[in-house]
C-alpha cells in the first residue's frame, strides 16, 4: 500500500443544531473549529438534522392518508373523459 495518501482516521464530535445533543465517534472529517467534551479537545461538525431530532427516530412523525387521497380524486373524476 501506498504511504501518506489516506486521511487521517480520528475521533471526531457531531452535534445536532436542532436538539443540540453531541455524538463521539471516529472520521476522516475534518473540521476547524473545536469543542471540549469530558476533558479533551476534539473536533466538532454542526449538523442540521440527526436521529436525536428527526421526526422518525423520535417517534413524532406525521402519517398521511395517501389512501384518502387517492379515492377523493377517483370519485371527483369519475365520470370525466369517459
Amino acid at each position: 500500500m501506498k504511504t501518506d495518501i489516506h486521511p487521517e482516521y480520528r475521533e471526531i464530535v457531531f452535534r445536532d443544531l436542532a436538539s443540540g445533543e453531541t455524538f463521539l465517534t471516529r472520521s476522516t472529517a475534518d473540521s476547524d473549529k473545536t469543542i471540549d467534551l469530558d476533558g479533551a479537545t476534539y473536533p466538532v461538525i454542526d449538523v442540521e438534522i440527526s436521529s436525536a431530532s428527526h421526526p422518525f427516530y423520535t417517534g413524532k412523525q406525521r402519517i398521511l392518508d395517501s389512501a384518502g387521497r387517492v379515492e377523493k380524486f377517483k370519485n371527483r373524476y369519475k365520470g370525466f373523459g369517459g
